[in-house]
């Protein structure tokens, strides 16, 4: 008994262009031809194909599977090594159905940063953007500590910031650098490390840098660059004059004794 190639893909399940493939890659044989030319594929051929299918089934990939179809310590090496990468896969996939329903919980963008799907729904596509330029950079504990102050603001005015157009007034931009201010000067309280994040980021601090500058200028415009300035100056200042008051309310106690 004899079959043609689709006849073949039929009995296989499979298609008659995955066929052509196989032999190809010189996985399956080409068979004997009749005098009419066409090919007449033998019960060799199914098992072959058969064989291949079933090791294609099990993940192993096209390249290995001449190494795999066989009895051997390679051939069992090479399944432990696609069953890791199943593994792997797996986890990767149970990942992102986790992500997923965060996002769907949360009515947060689909591109939303790892991690930030509570306030994904509240984020600017600037400030989304940057976000994702620092899980590239800065570690877990640093990043975990970006999403609390992203989930303890609330105020209005990044709103405010994120719809400034690039021309804004003067009045303006100061109004909302003084509304700014405050918040941006509670983070450095509380989170110290935004005064020299040196140590927690995960590359090079020049590299990290000279990518924040670049996105910032990129991201915001002339106006949203001016109030985050201002505010940012501000809030340094504050900090400043924060520290200095217990040495300041030191020395006035050691004078008056």
């Amino acid at each position: 008994m004899s079959w043609s190639t689709r006849e073949l893909a039929d009995l296989a399940g499979t298609t008659v262009n995955t066929v052509r493939h196989y032999h190809r890659v010189g996985l399956l044989d080409q068979p004997d031809r009749g005098p009419n030319g066409y090919k007449h594929y033998e019960v060799r051929h199914l098992v072959c194909l058969l064989r291949i299918r079933r090791l294609v089934e099990l993940g192993v990939p096209l390249a290995e599977v001449g190494d795999v179809g066989s009895v051997t310590d390679t051939s069992a090496d090479a399944l432990r090594a696609v069953d890791a990468e199943l593994a792997a896969k797996i986890d990767r996939l149970q990942a992102a159905r986790t992500h997923i329903a965060m996002i769907l919980r949360d009515g947060a963008p689909a591109d939303t940063p790892e991690g930030f799907e509570s306030v994904g729904s509240r984020l600017s596509v600037a400030d989304s953007s940057i976000i994702h330029i620092y899980r590239q950079f800065y570690d877990e504990d640093a990043l975990a500590d970006v999403r609390a102050m992203a989930e303890a603001d609330t105020d209005a005015v990044g709103a405010e910031i994120d719809a400034l157009p690039g021309d804004a007034d003067e009045a303006t931009r100061q109004r909302l650098a003084d509304r700014l201010a405050p918040i941006i000067a509670r983070n450095l309280v509380d989170y110290p490390w935004l005064n020299d994040p040196a140590g927690r980021v995960t590359r090079g601090v020049d590299a990290v840098q000279e990518t924040f500058l670049e996105a910032l200028v990129e991201l915001y415009n002339p106006a949203q660059l001016d109030v985050l300035g201002r505010a940012s100056l501000m809030a340094q200042s504050r900090e400043r004059d924060r520290r200095e008051e217990p040495a300041a309310g030191r020395d006035e106690s050691s004078g008056g004794a």
